[in-house]
């Protein structure tokens, strides 16, 4: 069975830049890089990963980029560009070149402006991303969900992929309005979404298991085994539990899926969604 890491990180710690890393997640004030990765990734029986940009720039394409063609475990980038900016379709012809980057991703979660996907720059931005194969990874949180639904609508064609179950509030049991709003995103067949990112939204010293029970129902119930893919969210996972531990809660609730779809989500989405060689 292929199995595919679609969601994780790599960095070289930086106060500065990386200063949304509170004093509360100093676990991660560290570097985080293929080697630590490799191993981890090899003792799980993975076959490779796909990483996701965690700082918005050019050079965080560039770091990126340099390890993926450095590490064939490094199947795919999912890199950064400017989706506003005017000269948009010149710099995707030009990042075209690159074979292992295969999306983009704006940190739209922390953004002042909740609604900026569905801004006329933003959007025409990612109007050029199909010409070139680019897929879209939409980070946002649940109240967000109304304005990705809408931008999914908007562009039918164009594959987009929802991390992180759109971070739910696990902590506290809450439920709606995420529940309705992911139902409706999940209606549009170009939107796939990554089961990751939970155990952080989780109380991270005392989840357990069943916590998680009502999301993972939701969300394979409205996606289907057919556009869900497991990502890890290494590093940023290791606060609230080491990778075995994090794959466990995934291993445990789909352990009664079929082999078919078994190998969809562990590995066949990811390698069809992203295009992996």
């Amino acid at each position: 069975m292929l199995k595919i890491d679609s969601h994780q990180h790599f960095w070289n710690y930086d106060e500065v830049r990386d200063s949304w890393i509170t004093d509360d997640m100093d676990v991660l004030r560290d570097d985080f890089l293929p080697q630590h990765l490799k191993p981890i990734l090899d003792h799980y029986q993975f076959d490779g990963c796909v990483v996701v940009q965690s700082d918005q720039s050019q050079k965080e394409n560039e770091f990126q980029l340099k390890h993926a063609a450095a590490h064939s475990f490094i199947k795919g980038v999912v890199g950064w560009v400017d989706l506003q900016a005017s000269d948009i379709s010149d710099q995707l012809a030009e990042l075209h070149k690159y074979e292992k980057l295969r999306g983009f991703r704006e940190i739209l979660q922390g953004n002042p402006d909740p609604a900026l996907m569905l801004k006329p720059e933003f959007t025409n931005g990612i109007s050029k991303l199909r010409e070139y194969g680019f897929t879209y990874d939409i980070l946002i949180f649940p109240h967000q969900l109304k304005y990705a639904e809408e931008l999914a609508a908007r562009f039918p064609d164009q594959p987009f992929v929802l991390d992180h179950i759109a971070k739910p509030e696990i902590k506290d049991g809450n439920i709606s309005p995420w529940k309705e709003d992911l139902k409706r995103l999940a209606k549009h067949e170009n939107v796939s979404c990554k089961v990751s990112g939970m155990v952080t939204e989780a109380d991270w010293k005392r989840w357990k298991l069943k916590d998680f029970d009502p999301y993972l129902d939701l969300v394979f119930e409205t996606f289907g085994t057919k556009r869900l893919m497991y990502g890890s969210d290494w590093p940023v996972c290791l606060l609230a539990g080491d990778y075995g531990r994090v794959l466990n809660v995934v291993e445990n609730y789909t352990a009664k899926l079929s082999e078919h779809e078994q190998n969809l989500f562990w590995g066949g989405n990811a390698s069809q969604f992203y295009n992996l060689k």
